[in-house]
């Protein structure tokens, strides 16, 4: 058996928040019960370990509860079943677990970890036993002010991803691309992929946007369907025009404003890109007008909690 906070860096699915002694703190579900972090083990023969073979989905809570939720479990179905991976818990079942495990962990907010592994494989490469199901709830990670202020800086790279509409948890160039643009520049906050064609289609962990004028353009197919990337079309509906379609690298040179999304990002502002600037180098008027608007839907989610 393997200790499953070393799995957890292994396969690169958490930002870990440690404590004194080093070790990751909390409580998780794993295969029907409740432990640990520390004491949670998965068998070494899982497929996940031996192929990186699994999936998962990550959200968030606003207001102590989770977030679209059910989108984020139609996400993991069809990650699933892209995959050829098999869930045999209900929907009632899975949300049940979710928020037993989020009761039990005592954040204000939280980042959710749901993981469907491969299962045990006798050969190391047939599955043959039932897939585990992990999930794990963490202290809401948050980003450096000054990312919403002044702009992130993110860098390209060329990245394709294998089945890129499903969320696996096989990371391996998205880590490799990220570590490398660390070690340039410490402050780069994003990797955007940029396929053979020069389409940039998405972040490693984000989706990407730019504004050309009042125009909002976002890649559209051979991407992860981020869940704040539907609520962004959602707000931004009423006020601009949108093209879901291919974004080639020559037009983020051109764009006045680009940002990323993601369950933790929100909308984050770029205003460097490959060490250039991004229009006149600030969070433009668009963008500000997207984050009003997410401030007050999440403003109003939590408000809808309370009642």
């Amino acid at each position: 058996m393997l200790d499953f906070s070393m799995i957890y860096n292994l396969l690169l699915i958490q930002k870990k928040k440690q404590d004194s002694t080093g070790m990751v703190d909390g409580t998780c579900y794993i295969n029907g019960r409740f432990v640990s972090v520390n004491n949670a083990t998965i068998p070494v023969t899982d497929l996940a370990i031996m192929r990186g073979y699994g999936v998962f989905d990550t959200l968030r809570t606003y207001g102590g509860r989770p977030f679209r939720m059910e989108d984020h479990l139609n996400r993991l179905e069809r990650s699933a079943d892209l995959t050829g991976l098999t869930l045999p818990w209900s929907r009632t079942e899975l949300n049940q677990v979710i928020l037993s495990t989020l009761q039990k962990n005592n954040y204000p907010e939280a980042n959710i970890r749901i993981i469907v592994t491969g299962g045990e494989s006798e050969d190391f490469f047939t599955p043959t036993g039932t897939p585990s199901l992990i999930v794990m709830v963490t202290p809401l990670h948050s980003y450096p002010e000054h990312c919403y202020k002044t702009g992130a800086k993110v860098v390209t790279a060329k990245i394709e991803r294998y089945l890129s509409e499903a969320k696996t948890i096989n990371y391996t160039s998205g880590e490799v691309a990220m570590n490398r643009a660390k070690i340039k520049d410490p402050d780069i906050i994003e990797v955007l992929c940029v396929d053979r064609n020069e389409r940039v289609t998405e972040g490693i962990t984000s989706n990407v946007f730019i504004f050309l004028g009042d125009t909002l353009i976002t890649p559209g197919s051979n991407i992860l369907l981020g869940i704040t990337r539907q609520v962004v079309l959602e707000l931004a509906e009423p006020f601009f025009q949108i093209e879901e379609r291919d974004l080639f690298i020559s037009e983020l040179h051109k764009a006045d404003d680009i940002f990323i999304t993601g369950s933790t990002k929100e909308i984050m502002p770029v205003t460097r890109v490959d060490g250039l600037t991004v229009g006149d180098g600030g969070c433009g008027p668009n963008t500000l007008r997207l984050i009003d608007s997410f401030e007050d839907m999440k403003n109003q989610f939590i408000s809808n909690q309370e009642r």
